[in-house]
């Protein structure tokens, strides 16, 4: 059957995930580097976030794991990619009540060193920290948001790349390809320990069958169809047959405008729709994709609750399949009332009943 790979278990599966901004603000929670990587913090903080979210929204089967410590080797209820980034040469300032920010670190060339993002101090923090907590568990849990071949690339060349991209195709072509090792070769070894890539990624991935291999191509929104096509569209072709199922994490509000190559992928099993995006054009063009529609935390502020109903209903209508279709809001801060959360959860409860 074509949605063997990425049934749910439930049609229309959702899941939130909260700003540090909302953490800091009502729980306290600080994103120093020991939250990411000090062993006793990881397994204390992320307790504590499946605590909060029970406590909130526990009848919807959030924090279903709180009486438990769990050796999350990541921020499984962050969107924070920074670690790549880092071990490339990028500084990273770690904040109080914010995710890591990833300081441009302006490269004069296109040249990477890749053995030498092995010997950097992020990396030997967070080869300590899966060694420490494999230790004392036995197990690992989770993995870390490895970000993307663009996303990181733009970190580390800046707005040079996209005249690199005219004036030195060949050398960009060998940039994105040590990207790409470097990304495979750590998300190997979390996919060994752990079982999967991109729960950071995107949350709702969880209520899948089967982990995602979940790209972030936040930056696609800033180049041609026609660039994605000569220097990236190759890597997810690749990665599409050797890491299924298959997905892309597109938060941009034009993911429409790549549906036409996003079709040719020899496979596109998940799709992160951003804010914005054409369901209709995107299931037209990719009828066995699940789609992932992104509800924006910022307008979320904004809206009633029946405004946020009424957004629900309208983008999963547009969805097509309720069975390859989730729900989800990322990102939402301190501003967002508990109840226009609750109504994200309600909302969906009844179209689940509808089906």
């Amino acid at each position: 059957m074509k949605h063997k790979l990425l049934y749910s278990d439930q049609a229309l599966p959702v899941d939130i995930v909260l700003s540090p901004a909302w953490w800091y603000k009502n729980c306290g929670l600080t994103f120093d580097r020991d939250f990411f990587f000090n062993p006793s913090r990881r397994v204390e903080s992320e307790q504590m976030m499946e605590k909060v979210l029970h406590e909130r929204w526990g009848k919807y089967g959030l924090g279903s794991t709180y009486a438990e410590k769990r050796p999350e080797i990541g921020a499984v209820h962050l969107a924070s990619g920074f670690m790549i980034s880092e071990m490339l040469g990028c500084p990273v300032e770690y904040k109080e009540n914010d995710a890591p920010q990833v300081v441009p670190a302006r490269a004069e060339n296109l040249f990477i060193n890749e053995e030498d993002a092995y010997k950097t101090p992020v990396y030997k923090k967070f080869s300590e920290l899966t060694e420490n907590l494999e230790k004392q568990f036995g197990w690992l849990s989770g993995d870390v948001n490895w970000g993307g071949i663009l996303n990181i690339a733009l970190d580390l060349r800046g707005q040079e790349l996209f005249m690199d991209m005219a004036a030195n195709p060949d050398q960009v072509n060998d940039f994105f390809a040590t990207i790409k090792n470097v990304i495979a070769r750590i998300v190997s070894v979390i996919e060994k320990k752990t079982g999967s890539s991109s729960i950071s990624v995107n949350r709702n991935v969880i209520h899948l069958k089967k982990p995602v291999f979940l790209h972030s191509e936040c930056s696609h929104t800033m180049i041609s169809v026609e660039h994605y096509e000569k220097f990236l569209f190759p890597y997810d072709a690749w990665w599409s047959k050797t890491h299924r199922p298959f997905g892309i994490h597109y938060c941009g509000a034009d993911p429409h405008r790549y549906a036409p190559s996003f079709r040719r992928l020899p496979h596109l099993d998940f799709l992160d729709v951003g804010w914005g995006g054409d369901l209709k054009i995107l299931r037209e063009h990719l009828p066995d994709t699940f789609l992932n529609i992104r509800l924006s935390p910022v307008a979320l502020v904004e809206q009633s609750e029946d405004e946020i109903r009424t957004t629900i209903r309208r983008l999963v209508s547009e969805a097509g399949d309720p069975h390859l279709t989730g729900v989800c809001c990322i990102n939402m801060d301190d501003k967002v009332t508990d109840k226009k959360i609750t109504t994200i959860f309600e909302t969906v409860e009844e179209l689940r009943k509808e089906i």
